[in-house]
């Protein structure tokens, strides 16, 4: 049955993937985004467009929906205001989002929030599942108040999932369109030690993720959207290079990681061992749940 949903984020790299697969199956899409109509609508396809939350206060509602705003993380440097800048764009949007949607005449059956495994912060090696204790750290922080502010509308009427996402891999954006040119040139390399898990997700199978979270009844509560099979950096390096045909000679020491970055090189030099351990106990199937068939799609190098 067609639902009418909510979408914020839905000019995103993981969006612009996500609203035209609910169209194709006959949902309505009201978008919120501060770009002009126009530009929505050529990301996004057939959406209504919303320019403002206020806009939509005691208004009928929606059946569904899904949050998933949020400024990039790694986008700049973490100065104090960068940081602010980054609670603003998720928690402060978030408590925003979730005080208009109770004005409205009924509540959505269901609030899919984003979130990202930096929840957990730096694990080391040991695997990471929806149960294991974070590190207490910037990135925990930001996601644990990003889902508590996502929280507050969980209800016998709504029921909220988080979606703890990786590093998302996929065709024409995201973080391997950094990655891509210094590889291609044959400049590429591990990060630190190369130790560190990059806990990788290919962009389909979040999307999908996100509308199983919608359609499955049951679901509620944190998701690891993650492959079934993290790799190190290391291992992520070397396939990324076997995919490109190209070699990765040239690692980039911690230390001038960490010079260049500052504290926002924890991105890079630590990581999560994260398993997807609700979904697959839940019957989620993961589309690419291998890294080299994933990266080959996400470079076009089929």
């Amino acid at each position: 049955m067609a639902k009418r949903i909510l979408i914020t984020g839905g000019t995103g790299f993981i969006g612009k993937e996500l609203c035209p697969r609910l169209l194709e199956r006959g949902d309505q899409l009201s978008v919120f985004s501060r770009q002009p109509a126009e530009s929505v609508k050529a990301i996004c396809g057939r959406v209504e467009t919303v320019n403002s939350l206020k806009s939509l206060r005691s208004g009928q509602g929606f059946d569904a929906v899904i949050n998933l705003a949020g400024e990039g993380i790694a986008d700049k440097r973490w100065s104090a205001s960068r940081k602010q800048a980054l609670r603003d764009s998720r928690i402060r949007l978030t408590e925003e989002l979730v005080d208009v949607i109770r004005t409205w005449e009924r509540s959505p059956q269901v609030m899919v929030s984003g979130s990202a495994v930096g929840f957990y912060g730096d694990q080391g090696a040991a695997p990471v599942t929806e149960d294991t204790t974070p590190n207490d750290e910037f990135t925990h922080q930001l996601c644990r108040d990003w889902e508590n502010a996502a929280m507050a509308l969980d209800s016998g009427d709504t029921r909220i999932c988080l979606s703890r996402t990786g590093v998302v891999a996929g065709p024409g954006g995201g973080f391997l369109d950094r990655m891509l040119p210094p590889f291609k040139l044959g400049l590429g390399g591990r990060l630190g030690s190369g130790q560190q898990y990059m806990p990788w997700v290919h962009r389909t199978d979040v999307v999908n993720a996100l509308i199983w979270m919608v359609d499955t009844e049951s679901a509620r509560g944190p998701y690891n959207v993650v492959s079934p099979n993290p790799a190190t950096n290391a291992e992520f390096t070397r396939t990324l290079g076997r995919v490109l045909h190209r070699p990765t000679p040239f690692p980039a020491p911690a230390p001038v990681l960490k010079i260049a970055l500052g504290e926002m090189s924890r991105l890079l030099l630590t990581g999560q061992n994260a398993r997807p351990a609700k979904l697959m106990a839940e019957g989620f199937t993961f589309q690419f749940d291998e890294l080299e068939p994933a990266l080959r799609d996400a470079v076009g190098r089929h």
